[in-house]
């Protein structure tokens, strides 16, 4: 099966990609949309996402991976959010801003362009290799649990 790629979209000031690195692994949640639920549940093991900073920076600076697979919001009672557990894996090497990406014809119709609201959204396999150049990034390789998930199916 193959990897999808993902956008999640954090506020620096509530939880900063340093943050992240520093934690190691954290579940993502808050998410309230119900687009953007759609979107956590859809995710696998092994998929990647953009780390975005909203509001302030409004920058791409890293890429994490999804290594645990929806589950029930432990912040809400409600039984209609989820969450996904995910871990660093390299920041960029050059952050990439929203003014570059929506003055890049080559993504205009990306979600962060398309869907700018929503905290998270899919990016296709070609917009995440282009952007991570455009970040001077390598994407990682698959992880080994992802691909012995792969493999196995």
């Amino acid at each position: 099966m193959a990897r999808a790629y993902w956008l999640m979209k954090s506020e620096p000031f509530k939880y900063a990609w340093d943050e992240l690195v520093k934690d190691g692994k954290t579940y993502w949640d808050g998410v309230r949309n119900y687009e953007a639920r759609n979107n956590l549940a859809a995710m696998k093991k092994g998929d990647l996402a953009f780390y975005y900073h909203s509001n302030e920076g409004k920058e791409i600076v890293g890429i994490a991976e999804i290594v645990g697979e929806a589950y029930p919001d432990p912040t809400t009672e409600d039984p209609r959010w989820v969450v996904v557990d995910i871990s660093p894996v390299v920041p960029f090497t050059t952050p990439v801003t929203l003014t570059q990406v929506k003055g890049d014809p080559n993504l205009a119709e990306m979600g962060l362009v398309q869907r700018g609201r929503l905290s998270v959204v899919p990016v296709t396999a070609e917009e995440f290799r282009y952007v991570a150049k455009l970040g001077k990034t390598k994407i990682p390789a698959a992880s080994k649990s992802a691909s012995k998930k792969a493999s196995s199916e």
